[in-house]
């Protein structure tokens, strides 16, 4: 066993659970770090208190005399609570958070000094965005760019930094981050929602977009992951035989937490709530060191913002527990890979989830309104939120141990189905008195009943229906939410407000009740979208055939996924919703692609490395040792050599076999990359990596793990996956 393995497995065997000193009710730690209402309500005057909150409900501006009142109220409070700087936390085009720090510190002459912070600093502030991905937005030397305070997302404490969600433009006013889309996104749906809403109730004013996610990962011990080159560079390992023990058994799922990893997630959960995020579940997960939490639901901004929060947070509380959190898709071949299901519905500000059945046939009208609308829009968009998902990553999990196709196709139920079955049989034109009689009683208001049994998810499913929401389930684990989010809340807002607008002509032009114009419409809406209703097995050939045949796209690559992005359709959609508009898609579908054969490049390199300096060397090395054993059974037998050494020389001959083949085979990757290198269009790059160097990865991977199995363990240099994966 090589030095570094060895001394990496001897420490592991060593650790012991970190202790942590647990408040008994989490409730009294919930938020005590946020700059919430309770403590804008202490510290800010009653104008400051009800411009922030009227910003957060109506969007209306905050003016700079208000901007400076409520900057006194947050640095006092942040420095009551031992704060010295505080920082603009935004989510550039990278998929991390970042943050410049800044001290409350300011000189004033004479040798003395304050505390400042004004309504300047706290409403907006110029980083150097010049090494920030623009996508051709800006030249390298135009540095500027803009962060400025998102008040729907209130500001929190992490460490003795004061951090301000911020959206990040550029000078110009394009969009460079993930925050700014995703606001556009959330008030278009709003007010189309809330449009359709007031058919059946008047009296509401608002609808928000509430997302649940629920983040899975792995645990790797952080001296076990430090012998992988792999792991530290690209997230998961680019090699590496499946050990006779995975996940066949089942015993890992929500199974008993080790103790070490049960202490991780106290202190995680301990610092959740005094950041005012609402976790609430925790379970080991179906593969070996695989695991998972989630918090209750939250409006959709926020929750974004919590979930790259969290791992930011996950990863910091790891190191203390001497964990390396994976968040990668698919860090480990042959077992279950890491998802981030996205559970999305739409709610009132009367407190009605417009995706939640009711306990009238009106109720359950409006049910079927948002439900139905939901999947066309599905339909009409599949290419788009296939897209949303679509990263390099992402690629390595999508159809692979549970994770959904890349198809993308709607789950509803059998009794569902059923109910849209009958929909579909609504007379065209006005319903007679007993029709809607019929209608309303014997098939609306029948759907509570049909739903109390029907709580069944199909996890192969990528986009689901589970009782009140609808499951995003093919959305990566390395993912920031708002991409999908984005495009899920733009097509559902374009959609209702297409619904809208055949409702009222209908009523207008045909003289229709209203109840009668929206079942006309919703008719119409079930036959078109009958299409992307799948209830089977969607990882069957049968389905990949039967997809084919409805039209559904099967874009199994991030580049073939990625295409649908500056299409025409698309940029009028964007364009129409003001979510974005040309500029900002095109530099967004550049970014994509650069990243991704920046990924897989990455990843080429890494796999060249290991397999020439570490596997080739230690499997010639082993050659040598039975190279010296045959001598030695030469020396000793004389004319029956070959009879006593016949499997020997076989193993000499397959490891030389085998090492032939990775020197080749890594040759001809390197020869490849340089091709793909010297593409300057994006899109073609991209599709040279994907097609033409990642298939390397594959064939060179297969040899190095057969040698794996040959080489003796004492001298294999990488800690091996049942090291990795059953080590505590």
């Amino acid at each position: 066993m090589s030095t570094l393995r060895f001394e990496a497995l001897k420490e592991t065997f060593n650790r012991k659970p970190v202790e942590i000193e647990e408040p008994s009710r989490r409730s009294q730690l919930f938020g005590t770090n946020v700059f919430d209402e309770r403590v804008m309500r202490q510290f800010l005057t009653k104008e400051a208190y009800k411009n922030v909150m009227d910003a957060i409900k109506t969007g209306a501006k905050i003016e700079r005399v208000v901007a400076d009142h409520i900057s006194t109220g947050m640095k006092e409070w942040a420095i009551a609570k031992g704060v010295t700087h505080y920082t603009h936390w935004f989510q550039p085009l990278t998929g991390t958070t970042a943050e410049k720090h800044d001290a409350f510190f300011e000189t004033i002459g004479d040798g003395e000094a304050i505390e400042k912070f004004g309504g300047s600093q706290l409403v907006q502030q110029e980083p150097d965005a010049s090494s920030f991905p623009s996508g051709g937005i800006r030249n390298t030397f135009e540095a500027r760019g803009y962060t400025a305070w998102d008040p729907t997302s209130p500001a929190f404490i992490w460490g003795t930094t004061l951090c301000i969600p911020t959206i990040f433009v550029s000078y110009t006013g394009e969009a460079l981050d993930y925050k700014t889309p995703l606001l556009r996104a959330l008030q278009a749906v709003d007010h189309a929602a809330t449009d359709v809403a007031k058919y059946f109730d008047k009296n509401v004013s608002k609808v928000n977009a509430t997302l649940g996610w629920e983040q899975e990962y792995f645990l790797i011990d952080s001296a076990l992951a430090a012998t992988r080159p792999d792991l530290q560079l690209s997230g998961r390992t680019l090699l590496g035989h499946s050990p006779a023990k995975g996940q066949q058994l089942d015993d890992h799922y929500f199974g008993s937490i080790p103790s070490r990893v049960l202490a991780f997630m106290r202190e995680l959960e301990i610092e959740c709530m005094k950041l005012g995020i609402p976790v609430k579940t925790r379970h080991n997960e179906v593969a070996p060191n695989q695991f998972e939490l989630a918090p209750i639901f939250e409006e959709a901004n926020l929750a974004v913002d919590h979930n790259s929060l969290i791992m930011d947070v996950m990863t910091k509380i790891a190191e203390k527990h001497h964990f390396k959190v994976l968040f990668h898709e698919k860090p480990f071949a042959g077992i279950n890979g890491s998802g981030k299901h996205n559970n999305w519905s739409l709610s009132t500000d009367t407190g009605v989830n417009l995706l939640g059945p009711g306990s009238t046939p009106m109720k359950n009208l409006q049910f079927l309104t948002f439900f139905i609308n939901t999947i066309k829009a599905v339909y009409d968009n599949e290419e788009l939120l296939r897209a949303a998902i679509a990263s390099a990553s992402n690629d390595y999990r999508l159809g692979a141990n549970e994770a959904p196709p890349a198809i993308i196709s709607a789950f509803i139920g059998s009794q569902l189905t059923e109910v849209l079955d009958e929909l579909e049989k609504v007379t065209d034109g006005k319903l007679s008195p007993q029709e809607k009689t019929d209608l309303k009683l014997n098939v609306v208001g029948k759907i509570p009943e049909i739903l109390l049994d029907n709580t069944d998810r199909n996890r192969t499913s990528p986009f689901a229906f589970t009782g009140n929401k609808f499951e995003f389930r093919a959305v990566g684990s390395t993912a920031n939410c708002a991409n999908p989010m984005t495009v899920l809340n733009t097509i559902v807002a374009k959609q209702l407000k297409d619904f809208k607008k055949e409702v009222d002509k209908l009523v207008k032009s045909k003289k229709m009740k209203k109840d009668d114009a929206i079942f006309n419409v919703l008719r119409d809406y079930i036959k078109k979208s009958k299409k992307i209703r799948f209830e089977g097995n969607n990882y069957g050939e049968e389905w990949e055939k039967e997809a084919e045949k409805r039209g559904l796209s099967n874009n199994r690559t991030t580049p073939e996924a990625l295409k649908i992005q500056t299409a025409k359709k698309t940029i009028d959609l964007y364009k129409e919703m003001g979510v974005m508009n040309k500029v900002e898609i095109e530099a967004r579908h550049e970014i994509e692609l650069e990243e991704y054969a920046m990924r897989v490049q990455i990843e080429g390199r890494i796999l060249g490395d290991i397999a020439r300096n570490h596997i080739i060397p230690t499997a010639i090395k082993y050659q040598n040792v039975l190279i010296e054993n045959v001598e030695g059974l030469k020396h000793i037998y004389n004319d029956d050599f070959k009879k006593h050494s016949k499997e020997q020389m076989n193993i000499l001959e397959n490891i030389s076999a085998h090492i032939a083949t990775i020197n080749s085979k890594v040759n001809e990757m390197i020869e490849a990359r340089k091709v793909a290198n010297k593409i300057d269009d994006p899109e073609k790059k991209a599709f040279a990596y994907c097609n033409d160097v990642k298939p390397f990865f594959d064939e060179i991977r297969y040899h190095c793990d057969k040698l794996e199995l040959m080489v003796d363990d004492e001298i294999w240099p990488l800690t091996k996956y049942r090291e990795l994966l059953f080590t505590r």
